[in-house]
């Protein structure tokens, strides 16, 4: 039965949720990367042990709130019907593999771990220091719990609603990115904002893509999304935005902080994305779409990565 449950949660959308994770910490903490390498084992008998077990319980966490997201949204566009003649992946509520009763249990137990990872990187980042610190990033991790439920769930959802770009911009990029970095260094600056805001625009290139191959269906079951509202056409232009919208942030960030040539491998990273824009621009058949998906992600992970290494 492991099967279903590795379905439903999407272990392709991992890597993009924890991209903006891997940009804060690096720019918090000059470490991050060789935490991200070398994992725990790196560190034993390390002074830094401590800054290596936040960035990992940030990644953790983070991939606690991907899944209880991917749940939500399997099981609210499950009882919905939305995903009854869906195009890609088999949803497991919808194919019924998966009752609602078992996904709603799932959705509960994932959010406790989630939480509970949550306050452990609380409790390491500031400890019994700075208890308005812990409290806001509290209240961000019961923020962050709801926005992913409600994605899809409920009456008022705000994915039908044509919100979701939004959250997942604000979500993925600034309070991934910004977040992550304050955790370290418990202060922020304006540069942060730009690798941030790179990120969260490609996390929306992503569900941009999503929302375009089944705005179709969307439609048909009044799942509102911005795609939807727009119209394919102008929903090509506003991800061609998204992708130089991210181009132009990183350019920026190097402007603002160059000190060697290495910082620009950061932008081989647009050159798949350069690619999948030639093929947004040609598309016609929606379910065409799909592997663009993966393309997007992969290449904002990858823009992780080299951001890490060279910045």
């Amino acid at each position: 039965m492991i099967k279903p449950w590795l379905a439903a949660a999407r272990l392709r959308t991992l890597p993009l949720s924890i991209s903006g994770i891997i940009v804060g910490c690096s720019l918090g903490n000059e470490y991050s990367w060789l935490y991200m390498k070398g994992g725990f084992f790196c560190c034993f008998g390390c002074p830094v042990v401590l800054k290596s077990s936040l960035f990992w319980l940030c990644v953790l966490t983070t991939i606690g709130f991907q899944v209880l997201s991917n749940f939500a949204n399997d099981y609210g566009d499950g009882i919905k019907g939305t995903d009854d003649d869906r195009e890609g992946e088999q949803r497991m509520v919808a194919s019924g593999i998966i009752s609602p009763k078992q996904m709603k249990n799932a959705m509960i137990i994932t959010a406790i771990i989630t939480l509970m990872l949550a306050l452990c990187v609380i409790y390491v980042a500031f400890g019994s220091k700075n208890f308005s610190y812990s409290i806001l990033f509290f209240f961000l991790g019961i923020t962050s719990i709801i926005a992913a439920v409600k994605y899809t769930v409920g009456k008022s959802a705000y994915g039908y609603s044509g919100l979701g770009d939004i959250f997942v911009f604000l979500f993925f990029g600034w309070l991934s990115v910004v977040g992550s970095y304050f955790l370290y260094t418990k202060q922020i600056n304006f540069d942060i904002f730009l690798p941030a805001t790179a990120i969260g625009l490609l996390s929306a290139a992503v569900l941009n893509l999503n929302n375009m191959r089944d705005r179709i269906k969307d439609k048909k079951h009044e799942k509102n999304t911005l795609v939807v509202k727009i119209g394919s056409q102008n929903a090509k232009l506003y991800h061609y935005g998204l992708i130089v919208g991210a181009l132009l942030s990183t350019l920026f960030y190097i402007y603002l902080n160059y000190h060697s040539p290495k910082q620009l491998i950061v932008l081989i990273a647009f050159i798949p994305l350069a690619m999948n824009m030639i093929v947004v621009g040609k598309n016609i058949i929606h379910k065409e779409l799909d592997p663009e998906l993966k393309k997007v992600a992969l290449s904002t992970f990858l823009y992780a990565i080299l951001f890490a290494i060279f910045n």
